[in-house]
C-alpha cells in the first residue's frame, strides 16, 4: 500500500459521501468494487470515522426517517432495509425505534390505506381485505390481530374494524 493509493481510495470515498450518506459497510463494498486494496480501504474508512464522516446511527437514522416519511414504510421493512445498508440489527433497531417513537402508528396505518383504496371505497368482500392484508404486511406493517369485526363478514366500513392494533416489535 502506497500513499498514494490509501489518497485515492479516501478521496473516492468523500466523493461517495459527497452525494449521499453511506454505511462503513457500503463505503468498503464501493470502493472494493473500484479496485482498491484492502489496506488502502481500511486505511481511508479508518481517517473517516476519525474524522465521523461515516457514522452508522447516522445513516439508520436517514434510512428510517426516509422510508417512513416518504415511503410510507412500517417497521419492519424500515428495519430490513437499514439492515441491508450493512448497518448492525441493534442499531437498526434503535433507529426504528426512535423515528416511530415520535409517530402515531393508527395514522401511519390510515395513510397507507388512503393511498391504497379507491377515494373512500369500503372493503367490500374478504378478496379485497386479503389484497390489502398483504399489501400492509409486504410494507413491514404487519401481522395484524383480527378485532370482532372481522368475524361479522363484509361489508368493512374501515380496515380498523376488520383488523386490531398492530403487533409491536
Amino acid at each position: 500500500m502506497s500513499l498514494v493509493d490509501s489518497r485515492r481510495a479516501y478521496i473516492d470515498a468523500l466523493k461517495m459521501l459527497g452525494r449521499r450518506e453511506l454505511s462503513e459497510s457500503q463505503i468498503r463494498q464501493r470502493l472494493a468494487r473500484r479496485e482498491h486494496d484492502a489496506e488502502s480501504i481500511d486505511a481511508a474508512v479508518a481517517r473517516l470515522l476519525d474524522e465521523r464522516a461515516i457514522d452508522d446511527n447516522r445513516v439508520a437514522e436517514a434510512i428510517a426517517r426516509t422510508e417512513t416519511a416518504i415511503r410510507k414504510r412500517g417497521k419492519l421493512r424500515v428495519r430490513r432495509k437499514i439492515e441491508s445498508a450493512g448497518i448492525a440489527p441493534a442499531t437498526a433497531r434503535h433507529a426504528v425505534d426512535e423515528v416511530y417513537g415520535s409517530l402515531d402508528a393508527d395514522d401511519l396505518l390510515e395513510s397507507a390505506l388512503a393511498k391504497r383504496l379507491r377515494r373512500g371505497a369500503d372493503i367490500a368482500d374478504q378478496r379485497e381485505f386479503n389484497r390489502l392484508y398483504r399489501y400492509l404486511v409486504g410494507q413491514g406493517r404487519g401481522p395484524f390481530r383480527p378485532a370482532s369485526a372481522a368475524l361479522k363478514g363484509p361489508p368493512y366500513s374501515s380496515f380498523r374494524d376488520l383488523c386490531g392494533s398492530i403487533d409491536r416489535r
